[in-house]
């Protein structure tokens, strides 16, 4: 058995850490050879909550879970990670404007980065999942200038699974047989899920999506809206937001950080935007098509981009333009 690991869940009190943290804590992330210490952080109203959250951790009787530590202290909480998976925020309230959501959360997501910088292993994985996710994600690392950039990451794997799956449906194949969809931009409705290079076993032979489909106006319109309203469908049927399928979502990005994508197979990620070939600007905090090997992402490069994607990559650039600055204005008053 190795070493155990540090791992953070913040916001560790609500419904998307009660789906995840039974996953991790029974080894669906970092194998079954990985024990585990969890840290769980959340707002001190909750600790009666999440004290309920360790008795229940508990009573699961996992045998790769060496420790659960419970806290409303950011340097308890920060201390010595290896990985942290920053799900808490400031949610929207009814009738609140976008702007004022960008700015709770900067001041929270300031505050958790400067603890990263402080507490943290200088070689933590960073994820954030708490919406708006991207700018949240750029706001955190911004605030933690000794860790590298390229270790924060913003999850946009939700979105690229409802791509999958939708895919997977519509042709009456398991999601397992389509890959290489991509989530480029904001985790918002702006993002542009784009099959234009993905693959799909039919019949035990892989063919594009398109030619599979044949349907270029579902393909073009109905299926992209599908995937960038899901959320909001969602909490239109259950009265709450995506949980179980975040959960899992968050458990497919760490895991595939921790142990490297599928040979010829990429996924969806908010990364850095430096050095990117697609003429997205730079320092924006944007869901790229990456591949990962040795726990380090790369770009896929030399994917051709059609004029119909084009503008639907620069739209959703824009708007993380938008949130940036906004955020660096709120970040130098903060």
């Amino acid at each position: 058995m190795s070493e155990p690991i540090r791992v953070l869940v913040t916001g560790a009190a609500g419904q998307i850490a009660y789906s995840l943290l039974y996953s991790i804590a029974k080894g669906d992330v970092f194998g079954k050879e990985q024990p585990l210490v969890l840290v769980l952080l959340d707002i001190t109203p909750m600790m009666t909550v999440l004290d309920g959250v360790i008795m229940e951790l508990q009573d699961c009787a996992l045998p790769l879970l060496r420790e659960v530590i419970a806290t409303d202290k950011e340097a308890v909480a920060f201390k010595d990670l290896d990985v942290a998976i920053l799900v808490g925020s400031m949610p929207r309230k009814e009738g609140m404007e976008r702007k004022e959501l960008l700015k709770a959360n900067v001041k929270i997501f300031k505050s958790q980065g400067a603890a990263l910088d402080k507490y943290a292993k200088k070689t933590v994985k960073v994820v954030v999942v708490g919406n708006p996710a991207n700018t949240n994600c750029l706001t955190a690392s911004k605030s933690a200038p000794s860790i590298p950039k390229e270790n924060f990451s913003c999850l946009t794997r939700l979105d690229h699974n409802r791509a999958k799956s939708q895919i997977a449906l519509r042709l009456g194949v398991t999601a397992n047989d389509v890959k290489n969809v991509i989530i480029w931009g904001n985790h918002s409705s702006t993002q542009y899920p784009d099959v234009t290079h993905a693959k799909v076993k039919v019949q035990g032979k892989e063919v594009g999506v398109y030619e599979a489909v044949k349907d270029d106006s579902w393909l073009k319109g109905d299926f992209i809206t599908v995937v960038q309203q899901r959320g909001a469908a969602v909490i239109k049927a259950r009265k709450l937001s995506s949980a179980m399928s975040a959960a899992k979502a968050i458990c497919d990005h760490v895991r595939d950080i921790w142990f490297g994508t599928p040979e010829g197979e990429f996924v969806s990620m908010g990364v850095i935007s430096d050095g990117n070939s697609y003429g997205i600007p730079e320092d924006l905090l944007y869901s790229f098509p990456v591949v990962i090997k040795d726990k380090t992402w790369k770009f896929v490069e030399g994917l051709p981009i059609n004029d119909f994607s084009r503008e639907k990559m620069d739209l959703t650039a824009k708007e993380l333009m938008e949130e940036k600055e906004t955020a660096v204005e709120f970040l130098s008053s903060a």
